[in-house]
């Protein structure tokens, strides 16, 4: 192979790779552009991470009300997964604005921020999660520590020569226990489901330029109180001074009075 054509297979190798790149970033920035969301968080076998996330989206200002009730009817209706709505919030006026709060299966964030922000721009996105291993194993722990208390009271309690005060005190310690096993199995069950669902907000505003629309539509609005007010300000303010200018000029027109009969009477031989 001669030196001109190892040269011209270079030449070709460089394009294909500079076209290649060319390629993937294009894609990339497409894929950004749309706002496509990124994959589900899914929490690694035996951990125990609650995931919370929290979505800005900016929709047309009509859109934001019925927006919230079809993310809150696919959620009641288990659309994407096991749902629960846990806030829905609306402001209309000017600035109208929405949000919902909902606790979701994993596999149902996903399909929930795309229906939420069909139509806008998901303007941000954060996700964070909360390690609740030390919880758990702290509520496994109290819970396997009073399960072997209790057996062992009931054994005392099955006792023949067991005294009554003995047990009175026994009872007693007994309602004791089972009323800790009963909190430590809420608190169990709700460390399970923060664990196996994940908690989505989705908050609902304007775009910035119906924002700035609205704030100009509200000054035109309101030209007439705002001049109304600025001429009632300044004749109040005329009302006050007009007392102390008159009184002002009294003093002053006295004093040069004065000035000028003792010049006068100074002057003259």
């Amino acid at each position: 192979m001669t030196g001109m054509q190892r040269q011209h297979k270079a030449a070709w190798a460089g394009m294909l790779l500079v076209l290649a790149l060319a390629g993937c970033s294009k894609k990339e920035h497409e894929s950004l552009a749309s706002g496509a969301p990124a994959g589900a968080v899914a929490s690694p076998e035996g951990a125990s991470l609650a995931y919370e996330h929290d979505v800005d989206i900016q929709l047309d200002a009509a859109q934001i009300g019925p927006r919230v009730k079809q993310i809150s009817d696919a959620c009641q209706s288990s659309q994407f997964g096991d749902c629960a709505v846990l806030q829905v919030g609306q402001q209309g006026g000017e600035y109208p604005s929405g949000s919902i709060r909902v606790r979701i299966a994993p596999k149902g964030v996903e399909p929930l921020i795309g229906l939420a922000g069909k139509g806008g721009d998901v303007a941000s996105r954060n996700t964070q999660a909360e390690d609740l291993a030390q919880q758990v194993a702290d509520t496994a722990l109290t819970k396997a520590r009073l399960q072997k208390e209790h057996e062992r009271l009931l054994a005392y309690q099955d006792d023949k020569s067991i005294r009554i005060a003995d047990l009175l005190v026994i009872t007693q310690r007994l309602s004791e226990i089972e009323a800790g096993l009963e909190q430590a199995n809420k608190e169990a069950a709700n460390q399970r489901r923060r664990i196996d669902t994940q908690l989505l907000t989705l908050r609902f505003q304007t775009p910035s330029g119906q924002r700035s629309r609205s704030e100009i539509g509200e000054a035109v609005s309101e030209f007439g109180a705002t001049l109304t007010t600025s001429v009632a300000f300044v004749i109040r303010a005329v009302a006050a001074l007009l007392p102390v200018v008159l009184v002002a000029w009294l003093f002053g027109w006295i004093g040069l009075k004065l000035w000028r009969r003792r010049r006068r009477a100074s002057s003259t031989p």
